[in-house]
């Protein structure tokens, strides 16, 4: 129960049915391929499984908002969870993918989508590469929740013409996400850490399509105007960053209990995230050094420390920390300004601290 009385554990068990019963649905219309396709169904479900819900959350707050009353409505609402349930599918989809594209070995504790096939082709003993296998059912997987992350949107329950602008806004979600992934690829390809770049890859590859795109398509199922729209993007865009860059101490200094991760994960696999680019520029040039050569290396516990010190040591850490706290700031700013339901306001500022004051 959040502080404003929103009840956040019964809506993840809202969404997980939603996701769940539609799952089962895609089972129905699967089962004539036989075992494999059930196989590639028990690995999306695995994949939809837990989380913390935010974009279905953001989704649902943007929407009530603007409509409120649609709590009251039993049909509606139901309608409206399948909707922003459509969001965690999309989640589930580039996190298959990044997966693939970092070679993570595992995710939320447990391995990774390519790394679970890549596994069941060794123990069957079948032909050819048994990563290419992996490989090539992760990036099937990750397209076919991107499938039916529209589909759910598109058949919620809520009128078509309810729908159509916010499927307007997902198409662009999606474009971005994609487009910011790729650009994030390139910048790892380069080898480069410019701060600028980094910001942008956080901006597109996460931070829009893990808040200010959530809210967007909540309120344009809710009929909401260009005004509204931006004043969502003035709280959701720096909440989002702020998000993003969380995700990124995380992946340096975060707990391997409780982030599913190992430590230091960002590290091992070479991500030039803004917090590392912060690092490069202020660390002496022995310690840029030493920490620009061992990104992306197979490193032990002990190195992951020595370059955690260095990260520290150059204040890059702390330098993120305040942009978390100035970005969260301005956004809980622009919400107390925003022409928008009172109690959705209190649940919206809820939020935006669990999304940026959280160890995982």
């Amino acid at each position: 129960m959040t502080s404003s009385g929103w009840d956040s554990a019964d809506f993840r068990d809202r969404v997980q049915a939603a996701l769940d019963a539609f799952l089962e649905e895609q089972a129905g219309r699967l089962a004539p391929l036989g075992p494999d396709a059930a196989r590639l169904l028990d690995e999306a479900r695995a994949a939809v499984s837990g989380g913390k819900r935010f974009r279905a959350a953001f989704c649902y707050w943007g929407h009530l908002a603007v409509a409120p009353d649609v709590a009251d409505r039993p049909a509606e609402n139901d309608a409206l969870i399948r909707a922003c349930a459509s969001l965690e599918l999309l989640h589930a989809s580039a996190l298959v993918h990044d997966d693939l594209m970092d070679a993570s070995d595992t995710r939320r504790g447990r391995p990774a989508t390519h790394r679970q096939f890549e596994t069941d082709h060794r123990r069957a003993g079948w032909r050819g590469d048994p990563e290419q296998y992996g490989g090539a059912a992760a990036i099937l997987l990750g397209d076919l929740l991107l499938s039916w992350a529209d589909e759910l949107l598109r058949r919620c329950g809520l009128p078509a013409e309810q729908v159509a602008p916010a499927l307007d806004v997902f198409d662009l979600c999606r474009s971005e996400v994609i487009a910011g992934q790729f650009l994030d690829v390139s910048v790892q390809a380069r080898g480069l850490a410019d701060v600028d770049a980094a910001m942008t890859v956080l901006r597109y590859k996460s931070a829009k399509y893990s808040i200010e795109r959530p809210l967007h398509i909540g309120a344009a199922l809710a009929g909401a105007g260009p005004g509204t729209m931006a004043d969502l993007t003035a709280f959701g865009l720096p909440l989002g960053e702020a998000f993003q860059l969380r995700d990124d101490l995380l992946g340096v200094f975060g707990d391997p209990a409780a982030t599913g991760k190992p430590a230091g994960d960002d590290l091992i696999e070479g991500k030039r995230t803004v917090l590392v680019a912060l690092a490069l520029d202020a660390a002496g040039p022995d310690e840029a050094d030493a920490l620009h050569r061992a990104l992306g290396s197979d490193l032990d516990e002990a190195a992951v420390q020595r370059l955690r010190g260095i990260i520290d040591a150059s204040g890059a850490h702390g330098q993120v920390e305040s942009v978390i706290g100035e970005l969260a700031g301005r956004a809980v700013t622009a919400l107390e300004r925003a022409g928008v339901d009172d109690r959705a306001r209190g649940v919206l500022r809820d939020l935006a601290s669990a999304a940026t004051d959280r160890a995982v």
